[in-house]
């Protein structure tokens, strides 16, 4: 079986394609330890309404091996080797980060994983926030 599409992303409201990213980031997890890879925002009528997907995958290559990803403290499941996440997301709207965390921390085993967000305009909040 082998499925291909396409999918227009489109800012809020609108058919303006979203034309922004985090960029993509590769990472080696060497630690089971949890880590925040999107930051909620702060409430503001600046960060309101906006649209944004989140796009985590898991590359490792050995089938036991797992990141377990959480929206705050609500673990949302497992994406197992191969596996991939692709879901709409609001900072705001959330009030809670993103997190993953590795089923295997040794560096001999270690995990391999991507993660970007595409968006339409996302502000970090400062060290104070």
């Amino acid at each position: 079986l082998s499925l291909s599409s396409t999918k227009a992303l489109h800012k809020a409201g609108t058919t303006t394609g979203l034309d922004q990213t985090t960029g993509m980031t590769y990472m080696y997890l060497t630690a089971t330890t949890q880590l925040d890879i999107f930051p909620v925002l702060p409430a503001s009528p600046a960060g309101q309404n906006k649209q944004s997907w989140v796009y985590i995958c898991n590359k490792a290559v050995d089938e036991t091996h797992y990141i377990t990803v959480s929206i705050g403290a609500t673990s949302i499941g497992r994406l197992y080797a191969g596996d991939y996440l692709f879901m709409p997301w609001s900072q705001i709207a959330q009030k809670a980060d993103i997190e993953i965390a590795p089923s295997t921390g040794a560096a001999s085993t270690g995990i391999n994983v991507e993660y970007t967000c595409i968006h339409e305009g996302l502000t970090y909040p400062t060290s104070g926030d």
